[in-house]
């Protein structure tokens, strides 16, 4: 059973090497931004990930303990990545992209927008009373 465990272990290792080094490799070759950003999501998510999960085997099936931090780091970037891969992206949109080559929103708008949530967002909004004249701040 040990040497199982080991074995085990060391292909989780070498697969989470290998991803992490492709995504590295990708991270430096790959030719836009766009391109650029699936591969160190994929080395994060697959590469520290696998790292992590072997970690936790190691403990588990050879130290005979369960180690739940190993656990809630690979779940923490499982989480994350996608979302931080997602905002890098909206961001490199909203500064390079033109408005000609965005997809048509249905909209009087550019960006795809919430409509339901922005006129929510306007229900929730202080106005001042009829009537009330408004000053700018003396700064």
């Amino acid at each position: 059973m040990e040497t199982f465990a080991e074995i085990l272990i060391s292909v989780m290792l070498v697969g989470a090497g290998l991803f992490g080094l492709i995504g590295s490799y990708g991270l430096l070759k790959l030719p836009s931004t766009m391109t650029r950003l699936h591969a160190p999501t994929k080395a994060t998510t697959l590469g520290v990930g696998g790292v992590l999960i072997a970690s936790m085997l190691y403990f588990l099936l050879l130290q005979g303990r369960l180690s739940f931090h190993e656990l809630l780091i690979t779940v923490f970037l499982l989480l994350t990545a996608p979302i931080t891969a997602n905002f890098i992206a909206k961001a490199h949109l909203h500064r390079y992209g033109e408005e000609d080559d965005l997809p048509d929103t249905g909209t009087t708008r550019d960006w795809a927008t919430f409509e339901e949530q922005e006129t929510d967002m306007e229900a929730l909004m202080i106005r001042p009373a009829p009537g009330t004249v408004m000053t700018k701040p003396d700064h």
